[in-house]
């Protein structure tokens, strides 16, 4: 399900009541603007992490990203007007309250922004990467290492796991 005005943005909210988990990034990356598809540059660890730690049974290309649902997991951006690197994106692209308005409204048990600076978007300055010791609007929240290739440095599948391992344990709409 999306926002009314989703057909502006650069990728669709996947959205529904029930989700166990919802990944959030800072914007679409030009590659997957241009394909639309989240996570969708080749060098993006994306896909080949929610395989490896057992969120999907399969690993999935990033063209098949509106199966997510059936699995539970959902996708949204901070900035859903913009795209590019984020050093590329203008002050004003985050919208925080309004991603905070999506996870009240669908409120998935958990979120995982796929970034430092996606979590900072949302959660402020002082966050760190891992669990939160707050809520985000009711779930969870995570900061995950950033699954990009040009992020490669500081790659850590072990968190990305620890988060996974959680999402199986949350009660929640059996997919």
């Amino acid at each position: 399900m999306n926002d009314a005005d989703s057909a502006q943005h650069i990728l669709p909210d996947v959205l529904e009541p029930g989700l166990r988990l919802v990944f959030c990034g800072t914007a679409a990356g030009t590659r997957s603007a241009r394909d639309g598809a989240y996570y969708a540059h080749p060098g993006n660890m994306f896909w080949r992490a929610v395989h490896a730690v057992g969120l999907t049974p399969r690993l999935l290309a990033p063209a098949e990203f509106p199966l997510m649902p059936a699995f539970g997991i959902g996708f949204t951006d901070v900035a859903k007007y913009h795209h590019g690197n984020d050093n590329q994106l203008p002050r004003d692209a985050f919208d925080a309250e309004a991603l905070h308005v999506k996870i009240l409204h669908y409120a998935p048990r958990v979120i995982a922004f796929t970034s430092k600076q996606a979590g900072m978007a949302a959660l402020g300055k002082h966050v760190h990467i891992g669990r939160q010791d707050a809520l985000f609007g009711g779930a969870i929240a995570w900061v995950l290492p950033s699954p990009s290739g040009q992020a490669r440095g500081s790659w850590n599948l072990a968190l990305w796991q620890a988060m996974a391992d959680e999402v199986r344990q949350v009660p929640g709409v059996e997919r």
